[in-house]
């Protein structure tokens, strides 16, 4: 993976294509800008149309990975939602067979050590009897094969993944708002917001939601996007995320976002006045407001149940301190359903040790290191902020949340962030697609 050597700020008139207009007058303020738009206004019909399927890989890939819960209102049958989940994988590896027939691949170090865990997957699952454990790891591979065929557009000027996932993720929220109006009672019916046109879980949704109002708050920081588009997006997303009662994606959302204001609060005067007025209502709504946030974010739990995360640490000993072989310590049991004496596991961490062991969570410890270190190095701006922004948000969740080491929401982002920071391509590797 290579930091990005262009001007950051070029890719600002595709940015906000699926959020909504830019400011009047940006595009107009730099000729290579306006030049660049007339290129791809005059892109011949077959390759505007290859963009439009990479497109709709990355949204199939987002698909396969959508939770599902128990409950809709359409009163679909589960088997039949996890086949079109699961169906969606393979949709996608034929669309993206379809747009790179000549298998072109970019070198990428984040992909290279996930296919390392993938590998140490279908080699640790085909040990175990189980067809679940075997489907699950080949998933996985056909999901990677899947990202490798699209890595010919990472690092994009107009960051085409970022703008398809942005597209996505606003489907999702509204189609939960949707639910939430048809049916309060059944949308609320565990007693946190869930989607139930497609059944969600109320964790899931509160990663859509902070990521999705993440993203729109710092196309507006960055000048992408207009105020008014900005909370169009923002807060009903923010109002669905605090409806969830989702502790791990809050946190992890306010973490993202001070890292990534705080990579352009030296560049960005939008920024320091953000975080100034921000800490003025904290100074004088805080006490006031104090009350208020404890018990919303305790959400009736005792002080025991908050210490142990829920019950979760009590849980986490029992995976840690269960007997296994050294082999299984090693390198795991194969892909398993993060289940672990009838429990999910909630930890990406301890999942991955589950599955794939010591040298899985290696592994995905060093692939949260190589792209944070790339997002690093790469020029101050949009790109780099929003990198941050999903590298942050993963880094917290991943102790409460599983997702790293299988095909998941969490590993699309991660790759979401490694695409924005990768090097653009080069015309001649462009050019023999």
């Amino acid at each position: 993976m290579m930091p990005r050597t262009m001007p950051e700020y070029s890719n600002i008139p595709s940015l906000a294509a699926p959020l909504g207009r830019t400011v009047t007058g940006v595009v107009g303020t730099n000729s290579s800008l306006r030049s660049a738009v007339r290129r791809g206004i005059g892109r011949p019909q077959t390759e505007a149309t290859r963009l439009r399927r990479v497109g709709y890989v990355w949204m199939l890939l987002f698909f396969n990975v959508l939770g599902s819960g128990t409950t809709t209102i359409l009163h679909v049958p589960r088997p039949l939602l996890e086949a079109m989940t699961q169906g969606a994988l393979g949709a996608a590896l034929a669309l993206a067979l379809s747009v790179n027939p000549k298998l072109r691949v970019r070198g990428n170090v984040f992909l290279s050590l996930y296919s390392l865990l993938g590998i140490l997957t279908i080699m640790m699952s085909v040990r175990v009897p189980s067809v679940g454990a075997n489907v699950r790891a080949l998933r996985l591979l056909g999901f990677l094969a899947v990202l490798w065929l699209l890595t010919p557009w990472w690092g994009r000027r107009d960051v085409l993944l970022l703008r398809s996932q942005a597209k996505f993720l606003l489907l999702i929220i509204a189609s939960v708002i949707l639910g939430l109006l048809m049916g309060p009672g059944h949308a609320f019916d565990s007693g946190r917001l869930s989607g139930i046109l497609w059944p969600i879980p109320p964790t899931q949704v509160a990663h859509y939601a902070a990521e999705l109002s993440g993203l729109a708050l710092l196309a507006w920081s960055c000048r992408l996007v207009s105020r008014r588009t900005a909370l169009i997006v923002a807060l009903p997303s923010i109002g669905v995320l605090l409806l969830t009662h989702t502790r791990t994606a809050l946190v992890a959302g306010l973490v993202g976002a001070l890292v990534a204001g705080l990579s352009l609060f030296a560049i960005n005067r939008r920024v320091r006045r953000a975080f100034a007025i921000t800490v003025i209502v904290v100074a004088v709504a805080g006490i006031p407001l104090a009350p208020f946030v404890v018990n919303y974010l305790a959400r009736g739990e005792s002080s025991q149940g908050i210490s142990t995360l829920s019950g979760r640490t009590s849980h986490w000993a029992i995976v840690v301190d269960e007997q296994r072989p050294e082999t299984n310590k090693l390198l795991g049991s194969g892909e398993s359903n993060d289940f672990a004496g009838g429990q999910a596991i909630d930890s990406t961490w301890l999942s991955t040790y589950q599955n794939q062991g010591l040298v899985g969570d290696a592994l995905v410890g060093m692939m949260f290191l190589t792209v944070l270190v790339g997002t690093l190095l790469s020029p101050p701006g949009p790109s780099r902020a929003i990198a941050l922004f999903l590298v942050a948000y993963c880094l917290v969740a991943s102790f409460t949340e599983t997702g790293m080491g299988e095909a998941s929401q969490y590993a699309l982002d991660m790759a979401l962030a490694a695409s924005l920071i990768m090097a653009p391509p080069s015309p001649r590797f462009r050019g023999s697609q």
